[in-house]
Parts: C-alpha cells; sequence; structure tokens
C-alpha cells in the first residue's frame, strides 16, 4: 500500500512542478490560483512521502519520489508545455524509469 502512496506523492510533485511554470506565464489572479495549486500540491506531496517512508527505506523512497517527480515533469513539459524533445532526452527518461522499477524490484 504504501508503493502505491509513494507513487500518488510522485504525481504530486509532477502537479507541483507544473503549477510553478503555469504561474510563471501567468499574471494576476490567475497566477495566485496557480501559486496556491503549488502550495497545496507541495503539501499533500510531502505529507504522502512522510506516510511511505513509515515503512519504507528513506533512500529508496526519497529517490523513487524523485524519479516519479522528475520524469513526470519531463513529460510534462514535452506534451503540455511543448518543450523540445530529443534523442538524449528519451534516452536519460528511459533510463531514469528504469531505474525506479530497479529500486522498486531490489527494495524489501
Amino acid at each position: 500500500m504504501n508503493w502505491i502512496i509513494l507513487i500518488i506523492a510522485g504525481l504530486f510533485e509532477v502537479a507541483f512542478a507544473s503549477c510553478l511554470e503555469k504561474a510563471k506565464n501567468t499574471t494576476g489572479n490567475t497566477m495566485y490560483w496557480w501559486y496556491a495549486g503549488f502550495g497545496v500540491s507541495l503539501v499533500i506531496s510531502m505529507l504522502l512521502l512522510m506516510k511511505a517512508i513509515q515503512t519504507l527505506p528513506i533512500g529508496t523512497a526519497y529517490a523513487v519520489w524523485t524519479g516519479i517527480g522528475a520524469v513526470g515533469t519531463v513529460l510534462i513539459g514535452i506534451l503540455v508545455f511543448k518543450e523540445p524533445i530529443s534523442l538524449w532526452k528519451l534516452v536519460f527518461i528511459t533510463t531514469l524509469i528504469g531505474s525506479i522499477i530497479g529500486l522498486k524490484a531490489v527494495s524489501h
């Protein structure tokens, strides 16, 4: 169950990074709503991470959490924010995904 919680925490990390990008590109009240989304997503992500590390090793949990956030944020950047994509970017994203899966596989 805590692996599922950790995955959800990672997805909220993607959400708070995405909210920062949206806030950067907006002004006025809309910008403040994106910053509020950032704050809410950050708090939820941290609370879920805290819950997950009650039974998962901190090193593994933190690495998986940041890995999910990194991969998810890069993918959102490419798919939503139209950031450029390259072969090397895909190679390194794939390597990161493999590392996350590997950490899960060797954790007890």
